[in-house]
């Protein structure tokens, strides 16, 4: 990518001032808009000239004949990465975060739910969150009933974390039924990990037939399951897709939305780049074909990780859009975000 530092002064702000208002308006920019924002005084023919150049260089494009101009992804990522002056949270803004962080009396994945609610809320787009893998060893696996068919299976780990999930069981269960599968798994854990256990549990066939009845052992098998294959990679939340159509303005914008569900939809290949996300520090910035995945989608996704006590990180949170994204706004959101995830879980 062409270095800032090659622009000279009235390129970059020129530059500048074509990404903010197509940011603001979603419209291409002419030569007279930029003069009448412009600091310095300079003719809109000056300024068609600096435009012109601009798209020489890859960084603006026309997309019609005598129309404005609109940023291409390679000026978009210069105007992110060497122009954008990044905003301030309000005190509202905060306190919403915060509000809506608040873990006491729920579980782990609630709380990170109720985060990435909050942050689709506050930016308007799509929001998601990498919930931690649970590789922390276990100390506690119990088996709750909730009435008739239905249980709740609580794990707490040695770090602390708390995780419930719902299961369903024979309608008339007997207690001790519940009380037994608890039992037999709690033996069992000693620093082990969920992995190890549902590991354990799935090779440990003849002991469990000596000790469980076929009902209780179903009660085991169940109550691992439902953890599926987060230990491996994590489970995925997104919130406010619903946000990306308020802004629809032509059928290419719809056809582009529709892209973009069907790349929320593919979890997968999210999973893998929310992954790649744990191997850095601090905000990252991913633009249209920064990454294979949005390349068809043409949107951008803003994501931080996060970290428990340790220091580790252990998952992240973000927000996806169009490219057309306010990076100001949104970037110090997930900072924040993410920040405050972090003190919780710690």
């Amino acid at each position: 990518m062409l270095p800032i530092a090659e622009l000279n002064e009235r390129s970059r702000e020129v530059l500048r001032l074509v990404v903010e208002s197509w940011v603001h308006d979603g419209e291409p920019v002419g030569s007279r808009t930029v003069s009448r924002r412009l600091s310095v005084g300079l003719s809109p023919a000056s300024i068609r000239s600096v435009m012109a150049d601009l798209e020489d260089l890859g960084l603006l494009y026309a997309p019609h004949v005598s129309a404005g101009r609109l940023p291409t992804e390679h000026g978009l990522r210069m105007f992110v990465s060497g122009l954008l002056e990044v905003g301030r949270l309000s005190d509202d803004e905060r306190s919403r975060i915060d509000s809506h962080c608040q873990s006491t009396g729920r579980s782990l994945e609630q709380m990170l739910s109720e985060a990435t609610t909050a942050l689709s809320g506050l930016s308007r787009c799509a929001s998601l969150v990498l919930a931690p893998k649970t590789d922390s060893t276990l100390r506690h696996i119990e088996f709750v009933s909730l009435g008739p068919g239905r249980a709740l299976v609580v794990m707490v780990t040695s770090d602390g974390l708390v995780e419930n999930r719902l299961i369903e069981v024979p309608a008339g269960l007997p207690p001790s039924v519940l009380q037994q599968a608890s039992n037999f798994l709690s033996v069992r854990l000693g620093g082990q990990t969920l992995a190890d256990v549902r590991r354990l549990v799935s090779a440990d066939r003849d002991s469990r037939r000596a000790e469980l009845d076929e009902l209780t052992a179903r009660v085991v098998e169940a109550g691992l399951a439902i953890w599926g294959g987060d230990e491996d990679q994590g489970a995925l939340i997104i919130r406010g897709q619903s946000n990306l159509l308020q802004d629809v303005h032509a059928i290419e914008d719809l056809e582009r939305i529709r892209s973009l569900f069907e790349t929320l939809e593919a979890r997968q290949q999210m999973l893998r780049l929310l992954d790649l996300v744990q191997t850095g520090e601090g905000v990252q910035i991913f633009i249209g074909s920064d990454n294979d995945l949005f390349g068809a989608a043409g949107c951008s996704l803003i994501v931080a990780p996060y970290q428990n006590s340790r220091e580790q990180i252990v998952g992240a949170i973000g927000v996806i859009g169009p490219t057309r994204l306010n990076y100001a706004r949104i970037i110090p959101m997930v900072d924040y975000t993410a920040r405050v995830i972090g003190q919780l879980i710690g």
